[in-house]
């Protein structure tokens, strides 16, 4: 499945158009389907991401006029004239956490560098290095162009970010992964709802694949752990949203790790990220969405906005996503466990919402026909569970979820103090 931008009306006066997303390949050297390609787009007008949409564009045909007339007949645009910027773009600190990926970190690096923010700092932070080829990759390549290296010996992604969080001076922070490209106007767009609303804690932007060329990528992308859909919305303690009737402690909906940005001074004041927490952990994952609920419970609004765009590289091969798939189960039951242990004023709370919870838990990992030749289909509607979703992964899922609070204890046992931004600090 061919991956691609499709701008139905470009403001420079050029109309409909299609092309590669930031570091994909050309359109023509993607491989073909039978007597066609199938399409996976970003649909943009006048610059704006509006939806996606999933189609098929036979030999001989022009992809940007079939997959345009889909786009019209398929995505609702609002009639609301778009919202003119307001309040000043604040400077930011742009933290990389990585390990041992320096072909994977150059790219992302590079799509980070040719950022149109006007002010801002890159920070990466190499995590538990076994080699030190982060260090020459940054130090040798890099240095020059403005980008510092941290080295944090303690393993996990939320101890990287904590580093990060540590040695960075701006503030407003924001964190990626090493394996995005990040759109051109990705920071600017992610940074400048703090300049709008001097409330706003936290902002997360959306998440596409870069590339859906194996089953594993498809699947992945159908969970729908990623986009969180093209209407930019507030997540606010003192107005909570009628919609989601387990707010906040449904955080998967809010956003992902690899697209977030926070105010400095409430992410130090909570005490950053649980390091027991987050990938390289025995814990498996949770670190960012401890981060947005314990925001969130502190009264400080979330904002998510659909511009802020970056890229992200799924794994390839069937056992990587068996892996994600363990880990996006026992990431949510250690972050729920986290947020027990570090504020306890939540347990209330979470038990008068523990039987939806239970309910919503059965609703998101329950295996799914996908209905389709090869055993994966396309990509489905995200947040409606009617992507497809094997009875492997649902059980592994499933495994993760009763697994999480182990791996949470296990996680603090093994750091046994490890350093964290201090409160206020």
């Amino acid at each position: 499945m061919t991956v691609a931008e499709l701008e139905l009306d470009a403001a420079d006066g050029t109309g409909v158009r299609i092309g590669p997303v930031p570091g994909g390949p050309p359109l023509d050297a993607e491989p073909r389907d039978g007597d066609g390609r199938r399409y996976f787009a970003l649909v943009r007008l006048r610059g704006r991401p509006v939806g996606t949409v999933v189609g098929r564009v036979r030999a001989g045909e022009d992809p940007a006029s079939v997959l345009a007339k889909q786009a019209v007949d398929e995505i609702v645009v609002p009639d609301a004239p778009r919202r003119p910027p307001a309040g000043e773009i604040p400077r930011a600190t742009v933290v990389v956490a990585t390990r041992e990926r320096p072909d994977r970190l150059a790219r992302a690096l590079d799509s980070l560098l040719a950022q149109d923010h006007p002010d801002f700092e890159l920070v990466v932070v190499d995590n538990a290095p076994a080699t030190g080829s982060t260090r020459e990759l940054v130090t040798s390549v890099y240095a020059g162009r403005g980008v510092r290296y941290v080295l944090e010996p303690v393993p996990g992604l939320a101890a990287a970010h904590n580093r990060g969080v540590a040695v960075a001076t701006s503030g407003v922070l924001a964190f990626t992964d090493d394996d995005v490209v990040a759109d051109p106007h990705w920071l600017t767009a992610l940074t400048r709802p703090f300049g709008e609303d001097p409330r706003t804690a936290c902002v997360t932007g959306l998440i596409l694949p870069a590339r859906l060329t194996t089953p594993a990528q498809v699947l992945l992308e159908s969970h729908g752990g990623f986009a969180k859909g093209f209407t930019a919305r507030d997540h606010d303690p003192a107005r909570p949203p009628a919609d989601e009737p387990l707010f906040p402690f449904t955080a998967g909906r809010f956003g992902s790790g690899a697209n977030m940005a926070f105010r400095a001074g409430p992410l130090r004041a909570v005490g950053g990220f649980d390091p027991a927490t987050g990938t390289g952990t025995p814990a498996r994952g949770g670190d960012d969405l401890y981060a947005f609920v314990r925001l969130l419970a502190e009264g400080y609004p979330l904002h998510y906005t659909p511009e802020a765009i970056v890229w992200h590289h799924h794994r390839e091969r069937w056992g990587d996503l068996c892996g994600q798939a363990y880990g996006y189960g026992a990431g949510l039951t250690a972050c729920l466990t986290a947020l027990l242990v570090r504020r306890p004023a939540l347990v209330p709370s979470l038990l008068a919402r523990l039987p939806r919870g239970l309910a919503h838990a059965r609703a998101m990992t329950a295996p799914r026909d996908t209905g389709a030749a090869g055993g994966f289909g396309v990509p489905g509607a995200h947040g409606t569970y009617t992507y497809p979703w094997p009875r492997h992964l649902s059980r592994l899922e499933r495994r993760g979820l009763l697994y999480g609070p182990l791996g949470y204890v296990r996680a603090r046992l093994a750091l046994r103090g490890a350093s964290r931004p201090r409160e206020g600090g």
